[in-house]
């Protein structure tokens, strides 16, 4: 990871880490239980990689930071909440979470459903009235569907009930990617989206590379998940090491050989910098980002 990024993910870190904070419910706040389960599952943990996208973003194309806080805040809600509903035991049945224990663990199965459920929904009440977002309405109506969009059926959803379907099957590489491409990408490229939403008056083209860039890393994102999944070990990934495999889940690795899934990590990644070549230096935190991606050990 080079300084520049290192600092940069430092400063994303610490960015929305105080966003998240501010727009959660206290915890003091009746129900006291459910908003204890929602700062718990938020806050302090993870590597933010989805905000991080929409502020490198947001850098790139000379957007102010405090535009799109509220954007890397409701991004981030909707991952958790994907996180909370993933680990429960009806889907993957996990217990450890960047590393603490999950939040059906920590509390109970049904306050887990129910921190899901009102971190989603606080997502779309973030893009809909957060005061720092300064968009026109259309931009920001558009942000609520990019998100709406990427987060349901034909998103991140829908990708995870195919995850489901497909266990104990072998997908071919189109099928693996199309699963993927809504399961980890769709949010990803939200990210990216959302942030190019906030800028006034952005040529087409650009946004158009801009997601086209996101597409190939959501893909790469997920690759390298799969690799770690079978060369990392718990402590560092944070999550139960191995469980895709002993859940018979379909992934790169199974499919290419850890030699090819590495490769096609490598191709994502080429992709994705190419389409940043209309781009000056205003886009190297984009291009380390997508290095890091896939060199990343957790």
């Amino acid at each position: 990871m080079s300084n520049a990024l290192k600092q940069y993910l430092n400063f994303c870190q610490d960015r929305v880490e105080k966003a998240l904070e501010t727009r959660l419910p206290n915890e003091k706040i009746l129900p006291q239980k459910l908003h204890k389960a929602m700062r718990y599952c938020v806050l302090d943990g993870g590597k933010r990689m989805r905000p991080m996208l929409t502020y490198a973003t947001a850098n790139t194309l000379g957007i102010n930071p405090d535009a799109v806080d509220g954007i890397a805040c409701a991004v981030e809600f909707i991952h958790v909440y994907s996180l909370i509903h993933d680990d429960l035991p009806a889907m993957d049945d996990d217990d450890l979470r960047r590393g603490k224990p999950t939040c059906h663990v920590a509390f109970d199965e049904a306050t887990a459903i129910l921190t899901g459920d009102a971190l989603q929904a606080l997502a779309f009440e973030v893009l809909a009235h957060d005061a720092t977002i300064s968009a026109s309405a259309e931009s920001r109506l558009l942000m609520i569907t990019t998100l709406a969009k990427a987060s349901g059926s034909q998103g991140m959803v829908g990708g995870q009930a195919i995850d489901l379907e497909s266990v104990g099957t072998q997908l071919n590489l189109p099928e693996l990617e199309n699963m993927h491409i809504h399961k980890t990408g769709a949010l990803i490229r939200a990210s990216v989206t959302m942030a190019t939403l906030a800028k006034n008056n952005i040529e087409p083209a650009i946004a158009t590379r801009l997601d086209h860039y996101a597409k190939c890393i959501g893909l790469s994102f997920q690759v390298k998940d799969d690799i770690l999944d079978e060369e990392s070990d718990t402590v560092t990934l944070g999550k139960t090491q191995g469980k895709d495999k002993e859940n018979a889940k379909p992934t790169y690795p199974a499919l290419l050989g850890m030699a090819g899934a590495k490769q096609k990590a490598q191709e994502l990644h080429e992709k994705a910098i190419d389409n940043l070549a209309v781009f000056g230096s205003e886009a190297d935190l984009l291009r380390d980002l997508s290095l890091y991606i896939i060199q990343r050990d957790h």
